[in-house]
């Protein structure tokens, strides 16, 4: 980070906060214009806020399977199939990074990418966990496979419960665009897909709702791992509708 620009006759607690945050980590503190700073970030509500940086840093793939590895069956990655929304990218990477995956992957092309917007939205966890951008996603989940990754996608067709999901495995879980789902090149690559069961009249979660049911269970079930791990009772129905 090398500024912070505060608007002038901005005077919270919060914005003194940061102020002193920033000047004991030795990062000038600039007082800017409001209208300076929203030319800067259209389209974003920026409190009357802003941190100069330099461009957001994808990282490497590679680095990232890597990383996933040191902790042999408890590697956790999530793979975004084309999200465009990208308020939706930002809760999708704040999701993960809560449940401490190792790595977020989206595509290159017909993709949200890590912007400010995306950057607000994930209240700054995309700088938290490792988010890689690749060409091509499939050949991606590919690389991954051959690594012993299991691919398993989130889809509200899916016939396989999460709760009936054996999740004590390294793991890459897809989640699917907003309005689509999986794209075809996707799910053909994915060894299983699950869908979250539904118990009341709606039919399907926003994606970054139903990404955080689904890495809520595999936390769960890592951490409390055998054969009494599934809550009691549970429905075996699946839903339908997209996740």
């Amino acid at each position: 980070m090398r500024e912070v620009w505060i608007a002038q006759g901005v005077k919270s607690r919060r914005c003194r906060e940061i102020e002193d945050l920033a000047k004991n980590l030795g990062i000038p503190v600039r007082t800017r214009g409001g209208r300076e700073l929203g030319g800067h970030l259209p389209g974003v509500v920026h409190q009357g806020i802003m941190a100069v940086a330099e461009r957001y840093a994808y990282a490497d793939l590679e680095e990232t399977i890597r990383a996933a590895r040191k902790e042999p069956g408890s590697g956790l990655l999530v793979a975004a199939d084309h999200l465009t929304d990208e308020g939706n990218l930002g809760a999708v990477i704040r999701t993960a990074a809560f449940f401490r995956a190792h790595g977020f992957i989206i595509p290159r092309d017909r993709s949200a990418s890590v912007t400010p917007r995306v950057m607000k939205r994930s209240a700054g966890a995309a700088a938290l966990i490792p988010v890689v951008r690749v060409v091509n996603l499939g050949r991606a989940l590919d690389r991954l496979e051959k690594e012993g990754f299991w691919v398993i996608g989130a889809a509200g067709e899916g016939t396989q419960s999460v709760y009936r999901t054996d999740w004590d495995r390294d793991v890459v879980l897809v989640v699917g665009n907003e309005q689509k789902g999986l794209s075809p090149g996707v799910r053909k690559r994915c060894r299983e897909l699950v869908s979250i069961p539904v118990r009341g009249p709606v039919a399907s979660l926003n994606v970054a709702v139903a990404a955080g049911a689904v890495l809520s269970e595999i936390t769960r079930r890592r951490v409390h791992s055998g054969p009494d791990s599934r809550p009691s009772g549970q429905p075996e129905a699946v839903g339908r509708g997209k996740v």
